[in-house]
């Protein structure tokens, strides 16, 4: 082997993950820490100078000259009293006072003076009044010359500092601290209801509760490859001020409530949508703690006498404990950085991802919005340690036979599992058939005559500020997302094969910043790359703010971690001497890589790839300030036409992703089980090395 070439693939390796991974989470961090305070008049005075400087000495004099001709007579007075102040002369008079009586006690002032004195605080005046007054209209005639830094600091005349500020807000501020409460609330209670009714499912499809377990599993995990908000805009199409079962059946039909006052708006729909939308996530958590469980240990609490609650309190439960734990977690911070569902089905009732979203949209207030994003780790990260330290002072064992116990349930959990499990499925075909349902109507709730108006490009409401369309979103989408799985995939063989096979030192740090993305809340990794790529090092031209670049980058390392977790995994299994065998052939470092080791791991790649299209096309939180008018994401583009009640192209677009997301999944289904058997493929390779 060649130290240069695994060096400088380790060394690229390593650039790109600081780069994309690294250097956006600490630039968040960086600037929640970034206070702005006003400039003192001698950092006022110093910034000025420095602009005037970049004019010529005849122009600066004539541009002063006319700009104190200019001020007003309060300007004036401010100026004077910091021109005498900064040459060491005391200003004594009343500044709220009228302004004939502080004109004569300036007059005064300037009389005690000598003639040189005098001259000086005239010729400060001048620099004095375009400190205070003028630096707005200097820094845009110079904005060509200044760097972006430089222009805010000239324009706003505010200096940045490093301090807690934006921290203690969430304590000062009370609309800060009670949309904090609120997160908390909603999250402790979406998050015990949805780990309770995902343990239910769980149970009852493994141990076989409930008829046509097989597909009761795929479609309790459905959410998980639609777009986000697809769940929070289907309740509003069934039980919002216009839906179908409020509005049509219950009140205009049965006269039982008004819709105007009963609908699914406010705080419990808002945890009825986190809880529907957050089962599939909690589900395979604990359907793989479930589905490891050994059987054989059950079975002998059984003979032992136990009844079937015994077995499941004292031997079932507690055994699966470390999945329950964290699911818990899982759903916690979903639950705390969901901004999609309280947006379009909270009726206003403030959480703190909302209004970090909020904050930069409306008021691109970064500071602020970075260190509400620490706050909103903190409850997660402060459960994720009490688990932690709760679980390190017990041992859990279940075997390794991984069978389902040949016992019959507990006849009460038997039957919560078949009544939670069709009620669940069932809700769920019901929203998703609204859905698609409504991208055939006119409009819903007003007039159900069908159309097709919604699949046509000029039906889309913002045709008038972007370049995409209504339904060609989703094209653009899928190209986008495309090239972030096809080079992701790949680039997630090549991190496994580094940390795996060539073992740097630095390996568990690589490990470490490839998993990075998986544990922090999305919000936290797209703000980062705002804060990180507008004008890196005040380059404009290395901005990638805007274009559709930030966009695959962002979904490539965002996700990217599922490949390499999946290459490790089937490097770990695979024999280490295949690669030794081709080294002592004469293959090199990249010939090796291409010719054994990636064959070894085609399913890895296949996985790695397909999750990074499924998750790329759905994703919300990290790509939603990324978008750009002539580049859009389909996710984003249903966030924004479910938040203003344009239900009809929001059905269009989720029905198109949910169709191409089961196009993508079904291809790569047949791609795997028409593909060479491993076994044959690292023969052939094997083979084509020793030729060569």
């Amino acid at each position: 082997m060649k130290p240069g070439s695994s060096a400088l693939l380790t060394a690229a390796v390593a650039t790109l993950l600081a780069v994309f991974i690294l250097a956006p989470i600490a630039a968040v961090i960086a600037k929640s820490f970034a206070v702005t305070a006003p400039m003192s008049y001698p950092q006022l005075r110093a910034v000025t100078i420095e602009a005037f400087a970049k004019i010529d000495p005849e122009t600066r004099s004539a541009v002063l000259s006319r700009w104190l001709q200019q001020a007003s007579r309060q300007q004036r007075l401010e100026a004077l009293a910091v021109a005498l102040e900064a040459q060491r002369h005391r200003v004594n008079w009343d500044r709220a006072a009228a302004f004939a009586e502080q004109e004569a006690a300036a007059a005064t002032v300037l009389a005690r003076l000598s003639g040189s004195e005098r001259e000086q605080v005239y010729a400060e005046l001048a620099i004095a009044h375009a400190s205070l007054h003028r630096r707005v209209p200097l820094a845009f005639r110079l904005r060509d010359s200044l760097s972006p830094a430089e222009f805010e600091q000239l324009r706003t005349g505010a200096a940045t500092g490093l301090g807690l500020n934006h921290y203690f807000s969430v304590l000062n501020d009370d609309r800060l601290g009670r949309a904090f409460v609120n997160s908390l609330t909603i999250a402790v209670a979406t998050s015990f209801f949805t780990v309770l009714l995902a343990y239910i499912l769980a149970y009852g499809v493994n141990r076989r509760a409930i008829p046509f377990a097989g597909a009761a599993r795929y479609a309790i995990q459905l959410p998980i490859v639609s777009p986000p908000v697809i769940v929070a805009f289907a309740l509003t199409l069934l039980f919002g001020r216009h839906g179908v079962v409020t509005r049509d059946l219950l009140q205009d039909a049965l006269g039982l409530i008004s819709a105007e006052q009963v609908n699914i708006y406010g705080l419990h729909g808002l945890v009825i949508a986190q809880i529907l939308s957050f089962v599939p996530p909690a589900f395979v958590v604990l359907d793989n703690a479930l589905s490891r469980h050994d059987g054989r240990l059950e079975e002998a609490a059984a003979t032992q006498g136990a009844t079937p609650w015994q077995v499941f309190w004292r031997v079932t439960a507690p055994m699966t404990q470390p999945g329950i734990a964290r699911a818990f977690v899982l759903v916690f911070i979903m639950a705390m950085t969901d901004f999609g569902n309280p947006e379009v089905i909270g009726n206003n009732f403030p959480v703190l991802a909302e209004l970090i979203y909020n904050e930069i949209i409306g008021f691109q207030n970064f500071p602020l919005a970075a260190a509400l994003c620490i706050w909103l780790l903190l409850p997660a990260l402060a459960i994720y340690l009490a688990f932690e330290l709760a679980g390190r002072r017990k041992r859990f064992f279940t075997g390794d036979s991984g069978a389902p116990p040949e016992l019959a349930a507990p006849i009460t959990l038997t039957n919560a599992a078949r009544v939670f499990t069709s009620a669940y499925v069932l809700l769920i075909a019901v929203l998703y058939a609204s859905v698609i349902l409504g991208s055939f109507v006119r409009l819903w709730g007003v007039d159900f005559t069908p159309t097709l108006q919604h699949y046509d490009p000029a039906s889309d409401i913002y045709a008038a500020t972007t370049s995409i369309r209504g339904i060609r979103v989703v094209l653009e989408s899928a190209k986008i997302v495309a090239i972030s799985a096809a080079f992701g995939g790949v680039f997630g063989l090549i991190v496994a094969y580094v940390i795996e096979r060539l073992r740097p030192p630095g390996a568990p740090m690589l490990s470490f910043l490839v998993l990075l993305p998986a544990v922090l809340p999305g919000l936290i990794f797209g703000i980062g790359y705002v804060i990180a790529f507008n004008a890196p090092f005040g380059i404009r031209e290395l901005s990638l703010t805007g274009t559709g670049a930030i966009l695959a980058i962002n979904i490539l390392f965002g996700h990217v971690f599922v490949g390499v977790l999946a290459s490790r995994a089937a490097l770990q299994r695979s024999d280490p001497a295949i690669d030794d065998a081709a080294m002592i052939l004469g293959a090199g470092l990249m010939r090796r890589f291409a010719w054994v080791t990636a064959p070894m791991l085609k399913r890895a790649l296949l996985l790695g790839t397909l999750y990074l299209f499924l998750d790329g096309m759905t994703t919300l939180s990290s790509i939603i300030f990324l978008v750009s008018p002539d580049h859009q994401m389909a996710s984003a583009r249903i966030f924004s036409l479910a938040g203003s009640a344009r239900y009809g192209l929001a059905c269009a677009l989720s029905s198109a992703i949910i169709g191409l997301v089961g196009i993508a999944m079904a291809c790569a289904w047949k791609f795997e089980n028409a593909s060479d058997h491993p076994t044959r493929r690292r023969a052939g390779g094997a083979m084509a090395l020793a030729k060569a």
